[in-house]
């Protein structure tokens, strides 16, 4: 699934390639992506340039002349621009015509994604109702707030990070590489946390996800940005995908477990269980 690295990296990539351009039609082969209804999505997006992208989390944001077009990628979800004609694909389902015979195309081999058009009063309140954490960032993501949550978790903490309340953009990749970084089990609850610990793990996320997003993202498996490049953030990864491989600090085999159905990668030594 793409991660915030991931997603930053594609709005980078989309801001470069389609800013200012005027939406002349849109056609959905996939209709169920698109939670606001897919026939008046395609009428009311004709005649709408798209001003600027932005990104809160996970979620895509075309701000449009008028309107606010929120994308979520989920598992699979890439964009494609082609300055002409349109390859054939059949995971390719929405097609964005500009009216300088560009294209804009939504490819989706699971079809999880999604789409939602707002208006543009909506979408503080769309966001709020997710109940998503703050960005990653030294500004906004603030450690007493953080460490105040954390004392009243008994989830395991990287349960509690992978839930998107603690800090959005946080997914299976960079919450195993943040809790490798500040030396802490996954399965340990928050509570159980020091204040050195939480202060450590805290600096850890903004630090990975700040790399990642500098690395172009993680290409593993099909993740490619709006530019058809890979990411390089793999060639930095420590634990992620290398269980049976040497602790890069203190060369302990890191191994791979199962913790709430995610793959989870640790060293049993620099993240040991008190």
């Amino acid at each position: 699934m793409p991660e915030l690295p991931e997603v930053e990296t594609v709005r980078k990539g989309l801001e470069r390639l389609v800013l200012g351009k005027r939406i002349q039609k849109v056609e959905i082969g996939y209709p169920r992506m698109v939670v606001t209804g897919a026939d008046i999505l395609s009428e009311a997006l004709v005649g709408q340039e798209i001003c600027s992208i932005g990104r809160r989390g996970k979620y895509l944001l075309f701000y449009l002349t008028d309107l606010v077009l929120i994308s979520h990628l989920r598992m699979e979800g890439k964009y494609h621009y082609f300055p002409n004609q349109v390859p054939e694909n059949k995971h390719f389902h929405v097609f964005f015509t500009f009216t300088d015979g560009s294209h804009l195309v939504y490819q989706d081999v699971r079809k999880f994604g999604t789409m939602e058009l707002l208006g543009k009063e909506q979408v503080e309140d769309y966001f709020l109702a997710k109940k998503l954490g703050p960005e990653p960032t030294e500004e906004a993501f603030l450690y007493d707030r953080f460490q105040w949550q954390l004392a009243k978790s008994k989830k395991p903490i990287k349960a509690a990070l992978l839930d998107q309340s603690l800090v959005v953009g946080l997914g299976n990749i960079y919450v195993d590489e943040a809790l490798f970084r500040a030396g802490i089990h996954p399965v340990r609850t928050g509570q159980s946390l020091s204040a050195k610990e939480s202060r450590t793990l805290h600096q850890a996320i903004i630090t990975v996800l700040a790399l990642g997003i500098e690395k172009g993202g993680s290409t593993i498996r099909t993740y490619k940005n709006a530019l058809g490049m890979d990411g390089t953030m793999q060639d930095y990864l420590q634990v992620y995908g290398k269980a049976g491989q040497p602790c890069p600090r203190c060369q302990t085999e890191i191994i791979k477990f199962q913790l709430s159905g995610r793959g989870t990668h640790v060293c049993p030594q620099c993240q040991e269980l008190p």
